[in-house]
């Protein structure tokens, strides 16, 4: 079975060989999407490879083709079988050139990429260079590519980010301590958002908020004067105060004398551990439709859940385009932690 895209001068070529990789951050969930990507190109009689650690794999060849047995029990893992790592020299014209030498030294047609948006841009700019047809699977904890209400990974990092909250809060409350627990989100706060909300926390600073550290001050001497013994605040790496958490915990100590201060790093604990159902089925029906979405003649586009439906987004705007925190759950926030 061969299917057909326009490559340039328009001369028809059949696609046959599909190659899947990983790139950038690794999130639980990618093993799924690599799952789904190779089992569905075998579906449709076409021939998969893999491509190990990212660019830098794909710029030295590192190939290999694939069967339906060789993802074989890896839906419920972590990480990703196919390795990941960032690569400076794909940066380069000399190095794109170099990446699209070793597909077409392999015969192969179209490519997949699962990550996030600097994957994404790097794709971007090797599709427009060399006229190959690639596709986006947005694969991060973070959450914030434009296109998709959920990449893969942010749920099993917001359940891991929770499950900490909530051993916390058990210390917390025995010793009556104010707690900061950092989550991951330099540039984006939907883990501590989502996480901050399902765990209870009396206050959650993101990024794209700046309720200002005199503000945070007041609101926990409001919650010790209304009888609370403990309070937990999740805070995004990237919020807005100007105080690292450590210095954001120490400042708050020091204005606040009636709390006793513990900060808390989660770390990349986050970014381990078996994915969720809710990741596994996502990756699942994104790498089966980011194959279909080749096959049906695209290109340069990113597969993504809206509305609990797979949609398309031209790579450009996932890229270009930032994903803003939903306000309803700005309120939810608010109206929660009075």
């Amino acid at each position: 079975m061969y299917f057909i895209f326009e490559p340039r001068g328009n001369m028809k070529k059949q696609i046959q060989n599909i190659a899947v990789m990983t790139s950038g951050g690794d999130a639980p969930g990618m093993n799924a999407a690599i799952r789904a990507v190779i089992r569905t190109a075998v579906y449709y009689k076409l021939d998969p490879y893999g491509i190990y650690r990212g660019y830098e794999g794909l710029i030295e060849g590192d190939i290999e083709r694939f069967t339906a047995r060789k993802v074989s029990n890896i839906i419920n893992r972590g990480g990703t079988i196919l390795k990941t790592a960032r690569s400076q020299e794909f940066r380069t014209v000399e190095g794109r050139k170099k990446a699209y030498d070793q597909l077409i030294k392999n015969n192969i047609d179209a490519l997949i990429v699962i990550g996030g948006d600097g994957s994404f841009t790097g794709a971007k700019i090797f599709a427009e260079e060399f006229d190959f047809p690639v596709i986006g699977i947005p694969g991060t904890i973070d959450n914030d590519i434009f296109g998709t209400d959920f990449t893969i990974g942010f749920d099993t990092a917001s359940n891991t980010a929770t499950e900490a909250i909530d051993k916390i809060r058990d210390t917390a409350s025995s010793h009556n301590r104010l707690f900061f627990i950092e989550v991951m989100g330099r540039n984006a706060g939907f883990l501590a958002l989502y996480s901050g909300i399902a765990g209870g926390a009396e206050e959650i600073l993101i990024p794209e908020e700046n309720i200002g550290i005199d503000k945070l001050v007041e609101s926990l001497r409001r919650s010790k004067r209304a009888g609370k013994t403990s309070s937990i605040v999740v805070v995004a790496e990237g919020d807005q105060t100007g105080k690292n958490v450590f210095e954001l915990a120490k400042y708050v100590e020091n204005n606040l004398k009636e709390y006793e201060s513990r900060v808390v790093i989660v770390g990349h604990i986050q970014r381990g551990g078996c994915p969720t159902t809710f990741d596994r089925v996502l990756a699942s029906r994104l790498g089966v439709k980011a194959v279909e979405a080749l096959l049906d003649g695209q290109r340069n586009i990113m597969v993504g859940l809206k509305n609990n439906s797979v949609q398309y987004t031209p790579l450009n705007d996932a890229i270009q385009f930032t994903r803003t925190i939903n306000k309803e759950m700005l309120n939810i926030s608010e109206i929660l932690t009075t």
